[in-house]
């Protein structure tokens, strides 16, 4: 059985941008969210990149962005929505990061936190590479309010796993239960789920 969802991926990847397309409203709202805490010296891990969601509409708001995904054929599809200096890609597990510790003043995580089987492990490698004071930002599927129950029951048809049902409080306890000090953790529409936007400090 493939545990990490990786399987799924890697076959819906060409089709991953038309898909997420459906949700671009939300993105908008999310990094109108994201920017307020970037500046234009930080250097930023970008962890589950995708295709490129967050990736280019971001990475011209910082020094350096290195966009990552445990998926190669994720990464491929990246590289093909567009074209920044400032972005170096590269394919990471995030249970199991190669980079130095405090390596970065930021590290995003969109919407891969609870399709992980093993989040802990996750967290304990982003406030390792993560400077001292540095960023957590996770915008994450949250279960609190009204969702599409039947597009989620179909998704998991064709292979897509969720391994962590999360309302928004219980996603803000996991994650400050690792070394992060909330800061904000907005709701935002979003399909098939709402989106919690958490942003942490590294205590």
């Amino acid at each position: 059985m493939d545990k990490s969802n990786k399987r799924f991926w890697e076959r819906f990847a060409f089709l991953y941008t038309g898909f997420m397309k459906k949700n671009d409203t939300a993105y908008t709202e999310l990094c109108g969210y994201i920017r307020k805490h970037l500046t234009h010296a930080d250097s930023v891990l970008e962890l589950a990149c995708g295709t490129g969601q967050l990736t280019y509409r971001l990475a011209g708001e910082v020094n350096a962005w290195t966009a990552t995904d445990f998926s190669p054929k994720m990464v491929e599809e990246a590289k093909k929505q567009g074209k920044e200096a400032n972005i170096e890609f590269g394919v990471e597990d995030a249970t199991a990061l190669t980079y130095n510790d405090d390596s970065f003043d930021v590290v995003v995580i969109a919407n891969a936190l609870h399709i992980m089987p093993e989040p802990d492990k996750a967290l304990s490698e982003i406030c390792r590479v993560l400077k001292q004071g540095g960023l957590l930002i996770a915008p994450t599927f949250v279960y609190d309010g009204n969702y599409n129950k039947l597009l989620i029951w179909m998704m998991e048809k064709v292979g897509f796993r969720t391994f962590h049902n999360w309302k928004a409080r219980e996603l803000k306890d996991f994650v400050t239960s690792y070394g992060f000090t909330l800061v904000s953790g907005e709701i935002v529409k979003a399909k098939p789920l709402d989106e919690c936007i958490l942003i942490a400090h590294k205590k």
